[in-house]
């Protein structure tokens, strides 16, 4: 009997490494290497979004009933905006409604302004636009510029956008109600608000090695976070961007039984103990 116990004592420190300590799973641990200002803030590191191939982008121009570019769009212009606005051309225009089961936005994705292999938009009654590397704020000048042009300055209003903050997060087979494509209509979302809005992690997933991929107009730019330290908030990565791939890792003591929660560790540690046992007594009575 003794013997026996010996070998409990020699497997309990197995166990105890095995559970998930409060640094594990707690967010954004105080971290020496926090950059504040002088004013004790954490400045903002929003990373500015950058239109790559293959984007889709919702364009309205907003006029008055009778204002020249409601003219112009006369064949388009089906519908009329609160306040006796328009919206025309709507045909151009994406909606926020129509998604499948397959991802993405049906109506956007059919009336949406695309971006081409070459980078470029082809905007009705303007022409080819680039649009690659620039910003939506650059792109609408431009098209505001082009509008004031043809038609009377103050009187029609370009407005260009994405269909909102569109990200993806991946996980395991525990994490299956937090995964899939989701969508924020937001001009800013921290990764943090992105894993409130669903539900948060559970503590089969590695808070230290959450890995992102990010669509850059050169690329694909990878990067890891984690989450319990704070100084994460000093990385442009903690601003999700449209396009984003969030994936989550599974945690390595949670791939053997061990760590998920305390009981499921110690039901798990009193059967590999009993199975020990078991085959130690049998081999000892051959």
């Amino acid at each position: 009997m003794m013997k026996n116990l010996k070998y409990l004592f020699l497997l309990l420190p197995f166990f105890m490494t095995s559970c998930i300590t409060k640094k594990d799973v707690r967010y954004l641990q105080p971290s020496e290497s926090l950059v504040i200002n002088e004013e004790g803030l954490i400045p903002y590191n929003i990373p500015t979004y950058r239109i790559t191939k293959n984007d889709i982008l919702n364009l309205n121009i907003v006029t008055t009933p009778k204002g020249d570019a409601a003219q112009f769009y006369s064949s388009f212009n089906t519908s009329g905006g609160s306040g006796g606005g328009g919206a025309a051309n709507p045909a151009m225009a994406g909606g926020n409604t129509g998604g499948s089961a397959m991802g993405g936005n049906m109506n956007f994705y059919f009336n949406g302004l695309k971006v081409d292999s070459k980078g470029d938009i082809n905007v009705f009654g303007i022409g080819y636009i680039k649009a690659e590397g620039r910003t939506l704020e650059d792109i609408t000048q431009e098209l505001q510029e082009k509008v004031n042009e043809n038609f009377q300055e103050g009187k029609a209003e370009v407005r260009l956008n994405t269909d909102g903050i569109t990200y993806y997060i991946l996980g395991d087979v525990e994490t299956t109600g937090l995964s899939g494509e989701k969508v924020a209509h937001k001009n800013t979302l921290t990764i943090t608000e992105a894993l409130a809005i669903n539900g948060g992690l559970n503590r089969t997933v590695d808070r230290t090695n959450i890995v992102i991929h990010r669509k850059l107009p050169e690329g694909i730019k990878v990067a890891k976070l984690d989450l319990t330290r704070e100084d994460i908030m000093n990385s442009p990565y903690y601003y999700v961007q449209n396009g984003d791939e969030i994936y989550l890792n599974t945690r390595g003591k949670s791939l053997n039984g061990f760590g998920k929660d305390p009981i499921q560790t110690l039901t798990t540690g009193v059967s590999v103990i009993t199975t020990a046992l078991s085959i130690y007594l049998l081999l000892k009575n051959l």
